[in-house]
């Protein structure tokens, strides 16, 4: 599936309900050793408005973190960690349960200047329910004054983005390997041929 922009929305500086600076931690995830130790804090620093949605701060995630393809996420609320039962989350339509009594509303419409954020509050995102791949994210700072501009946007980035699916990576480069060597393969017995071609 191809990957979906973040859709960014501009301002005049006087429209929303606060800016707000967040710092997203990737904190699990089927990453390598050998990325980790390369790696060892993976972060991006995004700021969105307050009458911007969830979803609008997935896209802003998935973007920076070069995602391509899209699966189900969820944001947590109010829990000490990844699945806390005392959590409550924010789903995607389609995941909606009302007999779910963690489950607190739609994520699509859920604004982010309605969540009763505050700098220092703490909050997840998990992305894809089959590889599991855990953020936490940090609230640094909600300004009244909304600069001109257009949001979410990117404001740092820490770390490499680790490949979406690091198995497929490998099995890229084996092919890659494998490629390479019967290419090289094929010049020396051209090379052979043309070495009996000049005997000849």
């Amino acid at each position: 599936m191809a990957a979906r922009q973040t859709k960014i929305q501009d301002t005049d500086g006087s429209g929303g309900k606060g800016l707000y600076t967040l710092e997203v931690s990737l904190i699990g995830g089927p990453v390598t050793e050998e990325f980790v130790e390369k790696n060892p804090v993976v972060s991006r620093t995004i700021q969105i408005r307050g009458d911007q949605t969830l979803d609008k701060l997935h896209f802003a995630i998935f973007d920076s973190f070069d995602r391509d393809d899209e699966h189900m996420y969820e944001f947590q609320f109010g829990g000490k960690g990844p699945q806390d039962p005392k959590a409550r989350s924010y789903v995607l339509p389609d995941a909606r349960d009302l007999h779910d009594p963690q489950q607190a509303g739609d994520l699509t419409r859920t604004k982010i200047g309605t969540l009763g954020l505050k700098v220092g509050d703490v909050f997840g995102y998990w992305f894809d329910y089959g590889d599991d791949w855990w953020h936490q994210i940090n609230v640094l700072s909600i300004e009244e004054t909304i600069p001109s501009g257009k949001y979410p946007s990117v404001t740092k980035r820490v770390g490499e983005s680790p490949p979406q699916y690091p198995d497929q990576e490998d099995e890229d480069e084996e092919w890659d390997e494998a490629e390479d060597d019967e290419d090289e393969e094929d010049w020396e017995d051209e090379e052979e041929e043309a070495g009996e071609d000049e005997e000849d």
